[in-house]
C-alpha cells in the first residue's frame, strides 16, 4: 500500500512539472489551424491537476529568437516570426511512461489527461471505452505502411508512447520513395490534421523519453523537411543540449549526424559547443571507428586545435581496426573538420589502392574533393585512381570521368593513357560536346598541356567545331576562355576567333568585372596571333589596355651563381621583351653557343646573324605538372614564342636549386649554357628546352 501511495504522488509530482500555469490559449508548434482530435475516454471535467494550475511553471523555456511558425497556401510554405517573450501554454498532457497504468490502455490522447480510476470496481462507461478503443500499432507495423499519412492515421486512432516511433516510422518509409512522391508525401503531412498533436506530444515527451528516442526522432523530423527554426525543431534542441550527459556512444554517433543536417543557429552553436566538451573528455573510451569518424565531422572547422590533434591521435591508434570503408571514408572526415594529417591520409591512400577493385567513382570523387580541400598531393593514390578508371572506362559515363579530369588538374596531374582515351572518345561521340562541356574541357587540356600527335589535331578539331556550333548562345567570358585554351595549345579556330574580335564583344569584356583577368587573356590571344603566324586581319594592341609590369621575382643565387661563372657585364637581369613577356636573365653569345660575349660587343653587333641570344628562367614547381617533367600550358606557350624570337631557353627549378650546393650550382648551369645538345629530362634534376 505505502508502494502505491509512494508511486501515486511521484506521478503527481511529474504531472506538476509538466503543467502549464496558463491555459488561456494553444501556440500550435507548427502554427497549422486544424481541428483537434477528440477521444472517447476524455472529459475534461476528470481534470487531476486543476490544484496544481497556480503553483506549476511550464518547463519548456522559449528562447528561441529564431522560431518561426508556417502555414501551408497551396504548395509553399509561409512564415511568421515569433516574438523572443512569447511564452507556450499547453493545455492537454500526455501521460509520462511511468504512470502505472493497465498495459492495454492506450496513452493519453492530445486533447488532456484522461481519468484515472482509483477505485478497484469499473464503470460501464470505461469498460465499454476499453472494449471498443482500437489496439495501438508497434513502430515494426508502421513502417510496413506505404505512406506518411498511414502513419498519422495510426497516431490519431491509437496514440502510443513514446512518440518519436511515429517520426523515426515516417522517415523509414519517407527513404524509399522517389524524389516525387517524397515531396507529396511531406505536403500531404504537414495537412494532416493530426500532424500538429503529434508535434504537441513530442515537444511534452521530449524531457521524459529515453535520449536515444529524442535523438532518433529530431533526425528524422530534421530530415523530413520540418524547417529548422520552427518551435518544434528548436524546442528539442534545447532539451537535447540539456541532457547531453546523458549521451553513450551510440547517441554521441546520432548527435553528431544530426549537428551535420543543421544549419548554425545559437542552439545548434550552442550544443556544438556541448558536444567538444564532452568528445574532449571522453575521446579515449570510444570504442567504435564508425562513431569516431562521425564525431570528427561534427565538430566543425573551428573547433580547437588541441581537439582535433586529440582525435587525430585517437584515428591513428585505431588504423589497425579501419575497414576499407573507414579508410575511404578519413578523406571527407579531415576535409570537413579542416585538420590535415598526412600520417593517416598516407594509410589510408594505401589502403584505397589495395582495395580500389569495385569502388564506386561517386566515392573517388569524393577522395579527390577532400585532397583538393586538404591541399593533400599523393601521386601514388592518383596514378591507382587513374589507372582503375582507364581499366573500367566503358563502365563510367563521360560526364563522370570529365568529373575526374577536372579535379585532376587541380593538382596539375596528367595522366596521358586517360586523357588520350577520354580525346578518341570525344571524337567518336561528339555529340557529348555541349556548351557546359567544351569550356572545361578545353581548360583541362590546356592547362596540363596533353595534346600531342595526330589523335590531338583530331580532337581539337572536332573541339573547334563545336564551339563554333555554340557562338550564338555562348557568353563572351566563355568564348574568351575557350579560344584562349585553344591559343595555349597553339591551335587557333578562325570563327570563333573572329567573332571575339568584335568591338562590342571586345568593349563588354573590357567592360566587366573581370576586366584585368580579360584584358590579359586578350594580350596572350594578340601576341598568339602575331608570334604564330596566325592569318587574322584584326589588330588588338590598339583597343587593349596596357598591363602593369609583372612582380619581379628575382633569384639572388642565381644572380650570384652567373656572375661568379661569367663575369659582371656578360648578362642582363629582370629582361621585358614584347607581348608581355619576361625572362629572368638573358645571356648573349655567338651562334655556337661555345663563347659568351660581353653585352657592349653584343649590342654593337645586334644586328648580326651570329648572336644567339640565351633567356634563363627561373621557374617554380607550380610551372610543371605534378610529375615536375612535363610543362604546364603558359609555360609550354611562353617557351613556344620565346623560340620564335630567337632565343634559346634554359629553365632552372627554383626548388632544385636551392638544394645544390654552390661548386653543383656552378657545373649545372656551365653545362646548360655552353651544351649544344638538350639532354633527355631524365638524366638531369633540371629541364633544358632548345
Amino acid at each position: 500500500m505505502n508502494n502505491r501511495a509512494g508511486s501515486f504522488l511521484w506521478n503527481l509530482g511529474q504531472f506538476s512539472t509538466l503543467s502549464p500555469t496558463s491555459r488561456t490559449g494553444r501556440l500550435n508548434p507548427l502554427g497549422f489551424c486544424l481541428p483537434k482530435i477528440a477521444y472517447s475516454n476524455w472529459n475534461r471535467k476528470n481534470h487531476l491537476l486543476n490544484d496544481f494550475d497556480n503553483k506549476t511553471q511550464s518547463s519548456i523555456r522559449h528562447l528561441f529568437q529564431d522560431a518561426s511558425i508556417f502555414k501551408t497556401g497551396g504548395d509553399v510554405f509561409q512564415t511568421k516570426g515569433i516574438s523572443p517573450v512569447t511564452t507556450l501554454t499547453i493545455t492537454r498532457l500526455f501521460c509520462p511512461r511511468w504512470l502505472s497504468f493497465d498495459s492495454e490502455q492506450s496513452p493519453v490522447p492530445a486533447d488532456g489527461l484522461r481519468k484515472i480510476n482509483l477505485h478497484p470496481e469499473a464503470s460501464d462507461e470505461d469498460i465499454l471505452t476499453k472494449r471498443t478503443k482500437p489496439t495501438p500499432v508497434n513502430f515494426k507495423k508502421l513502417v510496413q505502411g506505404n505512406s506518411l499519412s498511414d502513419v498519422l492515421d495510426s497516431f490519431s486512432n491509437a496514440p502510443t508512447f513514446p512518440c518519436s516511433n511515429y517520426f523515426s516510422a515516417m522517415w523509414t518509409i519517407a527513404k524509399r520513395m522517389s524524389d516525387d512522391q517524397r515531396r507529396f508525401e511531406k505536403q500531404l503531412m504537414f495537412n494532416h490534421p493530426a500532424f500538429t498533436q503529434l508535434c504537441e506530444h513530442m515537444m511534452r515527451e521530449a524531457k521524459i523519453m529515453f535520449y536515444d528516442h529524442l535523438l532518433f526522432s529530431l533526425y528524422a523530423i530534421v530530415k523530413l523537411g520540418i524547417p529548422q527554426n520552427t518551435l518544434l525543431v528548436q524546442t528539442l534542441l534545447r532539451v537535447v543540449q540539456e541532457r547531453i550527459n546523458e549521451c553513450d556512444e551510440k547517441c554521441l554517433s546520432v548527435l553528431s549526424v544530426i549537428l551535420e543536417a543543421l544549419e548554425p543557429c545559437k542552439n545548434v552553436d550552442v550544443l556544438r559547443s556541448g558536444l567538444r566538451i564532452l568528445v574532449d573528455q571522453h575521446v579515449w573510451k570510444i570504442e567504435r571507428v564508425f562513431t569516431l569518424q562521425a564525431v570528427m565531422k561534427s565538430i566543425g572547422k573551428d573547433a580547437p586545435i588541441s581537439l582535433k590533434k586529440k582525435l587525430e591521435m585517437k584515428a591513428l591508434k585505431e588504423l589497425d581496426r579501419f575497414s576499407v570503408l573507414n579508410s575511404q571514408r578519413m578523406f571527407e572526415v579531415l576535409a570537413t573538420m579542416d585538420h590535415r594529417s598526412d600520417v593517416l591520409l598516407d594509410e589510408c591512400s594505401k589502403m584505397v589502392i589495395g582495395n580500389i577493385n569495385g569502388c564506386p567513382l561517386k566515392i573517388l570523387i569524393t577522395i579527390l574533393q577532400s585532397c583538393r580541400d586538404l591541399r593533400y598531393r599523393n601521386l601514388d593514390l592518383f596514378k591507382g585512381i587513374a589507372d582503375y578508371v582507364v581499366t573500367t572506362f566503358d563502365v563510367w559515363k563521360l560526364k563522370q570521368v570529365l568529373f575526374v579530369l577536372i579535379l585532376f588538374e587541380n593538382f596539375a596531374f596528367r595522366h596521358a593513357e586517360l586523357m588520350d582515351l577520354f580525346m578518341k572518345k570525344v571524337v567518336d561521340e561528339r555529340g557529348f560536346l555541349t556548351m557546359k562541356s567544351i569550356v572545361p574541357i578545353l581548360h583541362v587540356y590546356s592547362s596540363l598541356n596533353h595534346p600531342h600527335g595526330g589523335p590531338a589535331r583530331e580532337f581539337l578539331d572536332a573541339m573547334g567545331a563545336a564551339l563554333t556550333g555554340y557562338l550564338q548562345h555562348i557568353s563572351s567570358e566563355n568564348l574568351l576562355n575557350a579560344v584562349c585554351s585553344f591559343c595555349l595549345m597553339n591551335h587557333f579556330p578562325l570563327a570563333p576567333i573572329n567573332q571575339l574580335l568584335q568591338k562590342d564583344i571586345i568593349d563588354e569584356l573590357l567592360m566587366s568585372d573581370n576586366k584585368d583577368r580579360n584584358a590579359y587573356k586578350l594580350q596572350i590571344l594578340a601576341a598568339c596571333l602575331k608570334l604564330d603566324d596566325v592569318p587574322c586581319h584584326k589588330a588588338l594592341d590598339s583597343v587593349l589596355p596596357s598591363l602593369p609590369p609583372a612582380p619581379l621575382h628575382p633569384n639572388a643565387k642565381v644572380a650570384e651563381l652567373l656572375s661568379s661563372l661569367l663575369g659582371e657585364g656578360y648578362f642582363l637581369q629582370n629582361v621585358q621583351l614584347p607581348h608581355n613577356h619576361h625572362i629572368d636573365f638573358e645571356i648573349r653569345m655567338d651562334s655556337n653557343r661555345s663563347e659568351v660575349l660581353p653585352l657592349s660587343d653584343a649590342n654593337a653587333e645586334s644586328s648580326a646573324t651570329n648572336i644567339q641570344r640565351v633567356a634563363v628562367l627561373c621557374v617554380p614547381r607550380s610551372t610543371y605538372c605534378l610529375d615536375l617533367t612535363h610543362p604546364r600550358g603558359f609555360l609550354a606557350m611562353k617557351i613556344r614564342h620565346l623560340k620564335v624570337m630567337g632565343f634559346h631557353v634554359i629553365l632552372v627549378n627554383n626548388w632544385e636549386m636551392e638544394k645544390l650546393e654552390v661548386k653543383d650550382a656552378i657545373t649545372f648551369l656551365k653545362s646548360q649554357i655552353y651544351s649544344t645538345e638538350n639532354p633527355p629530362a631524365a638524366d638531369v634534376n633540371f629541364q633544358s628546352t632548345c
